[in-house]
């Protein structure tokens, strides 16, 4: 490449990638708002009939075990089968969780969905992940593609979470049957389309995700293979550790994120003028927010990446832009407690508050998962030692099954408190950790750009 405008070219590949991720994103996000709502909805109408407290914790499990699969199963695409023969098949096994779904009579046969979802996603995720990382010589293109992948993924909740609550309770509703195993359905091909769109895309990938990851390196040079037989370098164990680090942060980060969805379904239903005009907005329309504002800032976020990164001084650490989520994430609840106050502290549902509060809540939440997520994708694949790469992509899926795991539990407990304490306590802590990456960013930084120069 010898041009700025090669440099900046992303390969075809690449976009066959994030294609793929919108399709799994579409299904992923519909059937994510799917299970707690056909948990919670009655048999009469369709559901299952299972208490609030149930659904948030099963939904929570889906989340949770859907990013610890990738740490578990990774270790398949690093030692034994190239990565890019397991996206597929994670996808099909996607696809048939979601079939069974639409026949679920119980709540154990949505457990085999999640159990199915779940080891899919294993399989899926981390792996697609590290085979867009392949495709780019130029690692200082990783932050701007990671950001740009992030619109497609986006796509694909936007997609999802507009089109389910339509599809549940008006295209397929019949005689006050939601239709919940209609749109299960749908999940279920989505994911086989994608599966065989990945298929098509191999001829565009090159050699990436051909081989195992502990492979690839012996394939270019015999001294590589040598290389692969030795313990981690100090270099690559520093690596390794800051990996560890913003994944511990990570785990903050998103369990607060995730937590904030059932507060803002409840608090949306009960305290919110969902009125406008003749439309009554959807829950499930917030998780379309989300979505939205993250394609609109993908490409904004991934130009500003990658003109930083031409600059003399180099780009933003991922400590310090972590700690700037932080702070958006911290500073999105106290929208919580504003809109509190403004129809009084304590009021009943019939003094509500502007949906405003809620729109201006979505896009800072938002915001701060761009400057969270996606960098750390591109974090992973700068540093990770190439022979567990798999399993360090899942170390930083795998510690949001920690938070995951953790905040239908947390949002059960905090019940029993004040709203106006608990959106309190959690801005606190998160701006706190994002000045304690503020202050030691210079030290944290050496981690890996001294080992890099």
């Amino acid at each position: 490449m010898n041009t700025t405008a090669e440099k900046t070219k992303f390969p075809v590949g690449f976009y066959f990638c994030s294609l793929t991720f919108t399709f799994e994103r579409a299904a992923y996000y519909a059937s994510k708002w799917l299970i707690y709502n056909f948990l919670i909805y009655s048999i009469a109408t369709g559901g299952l009939g299972v208490s609030k407290g149930e659904a948030a914790v099963m939904q929570s499990y889906l989340v949770a075990f859907t990013y610890l699969a990738p740490f578990i199963l990774g270790g398949v695409a690093d030692r034994w089968i190239g990565a890019r023969y397991l996206i597929p098949l994670g996808m099909v096994l996607m696809g048939a969780g979601y079939y069974v779904g639409s026949i679920a009579t119980s709540s154990s046969m949505m457990w085999a969905t999640i159990i199915l979802v779940s080891i899919g996603t294993g399989f899926f995720k981390g792996n697609l992940m590290a085979v867009t990382g392949e495709l780019f010589d130029n690692q200082r293109q990783l932050d701007s593609a990671y950001s740009v992948q992030y619109s497609f993924i986006n796509v694909g909740s936007l997609i999802g979470t507009t089109a389910v609550g339509v599809l549940v309770s008006f295209t397929f509703m019949r005689n006050g049957i939601q239709g919940f195993s209609q749109a299960f359905l749908i999940a279920a091909l989505i994911c086989l389309v994608g599966a065989i769109w990945f298929v098509i895309s191999w001829r565009f990938l090159g050699d990436a995700g051909r081989l195992p990851f502990s492979k690839t390196k012996k394939k270019t040079a015999a001294a590589d293979e040598e290389q692969e037989k030795k313990p981690l370098t100090t270099t690559e164990k520093k690596r390794v550790f800051a990996i560890i680090l913003v994944s511990l942060f990570s785990i903050i980060f998103w369990l607060f994120w995730y937590m904030s969805y059932l507060s803002v379904y409840d608090y949306m239903s009960e305290f919110v003028n969902l009125n406008v005009g003749k439309v009554v907005v959807q829950t499930s329309w917030f998780d379309s927010l989300n979505a939205l504002t993250c394609i609109v800032l993908g490409p904004i976020l991934a130009a500003l990446w990658l003109k930083l990164s031409k600059r003399p001084q180099g780009d933003m650490s991922l400590f310090r832009k972590t700690g700037i989520g932080l702070l958006l994430l911290g500073a999105s609840f106290l929208l919580l407690i504003g809109a509190e106050l403004t129809r009084g502290v304590g009021a009943s549902s019939d003094h509500k508050a502007s949906l405003l509060w809620i729109i201006v809540f979505g896009i800072m939440l938002s915001a701060g998962e761009m400057f969270f997520s996606p960098l750390g994708n591109s974090f992973v694949s700068k540093f990770a030692p190439k022979r567990i790469l798999s399993i360090m992509m899942g170390v930083w899926t795998g510690a949001t099954f920690v938070a995951g795991f953790s905040y239908g539990h947390l949002y059960a407990f905090v019940l029993q408190f004040d709203m106006m304490i608990v959106y309190t306590v959690i801005p606190a802590i998160a701006i706190a950790s994002a000045l304690l990456l503020f202050i030691f960013d210079k030290k944290l930084s050496r981690l890996v750009v001294e080992d890099e120069e």
